[in-house]
């Protein structure tokens, strides 16, 4: 009789773990699919804002020309575009507040050139020159299939100081960055 009761609960306990088990990863699985749905929106925004001209990459990630990187704050390195004017900020994380007022420099110009294409794997790349007292440059975007990421590298025309970001994409009217004093 024991026995008989021991294989019942072990039956029932085996039941319940397995039922816990599949739980799990329906959840799982419905939390990989709403992660999905969200990416696709917010790809789908970063699109509309890069080919309406009225963005802004905030970045959280440097990379210098020789490959060293470093994590900065996606609220003061960003490059913007609003109609005919762009604005590129990098800031250091920094005691010394920069010619910018927030650890870097801030330089403001007037965007010429702009190119926008996808490629069959549908990678977004858009590109546009930025001419101003502070600036010439290059200022390539590439934006990620299925995400707001980018990378944006600005290539300015008279060095080779060039220098890559890594952040989002997003529509100028839901960015939060701060700009500093600008050239």
């Amino acid at each position: 009789m024991k026995k008989i009761v021991l294989i019942v609960l072990l039956t029932l306990l085996g039941g319940g773990l397995s039922a816990q088990t599949n739980s799990r990863k329906a959840a799982r699985q419905v939390e990989k699919a709403r992660r999905a749905a969200m990416d696709s929106v917010l790809h789908l925004g970063a699109v509309q804002a890069l080919e309406s001209g009225a963005f802004v990459v905030e970045a959280d990630r440097l990379i210098f020309k020789r490959g060293r990187t470093a994590s900065v704050s996606s609220n003061t390195n960003f490059v913007s575009r609003d109609g005919d004017e762009a604005f590129v900020q990098i800031a250091f994380n920094t005691v010394l507040a920069g010619p910018n007022g927030v650890g870097g420099i801030t330089v403001r110009g007037n965007v010429s050139d702009v190119t926008v294409r996808t490629d069959k794997k549908g990678y977004l790349y858009y590109g546009m020159n930025v001419q101003g007292i502070g600036i010439s440059a290059r200022v390539d975007i590439m934006l990620i299939p299925g995400t707001d990421r980018a990378s944006v590298t600005v290539d300015p025309n008279y060095s080779s100081n060039r220098i890559t970001m890594e952040g989002r994409v997003l529509p100028a009217v839901d960015s939060r960055v701060f700009k500093g004093r600008f050239h």
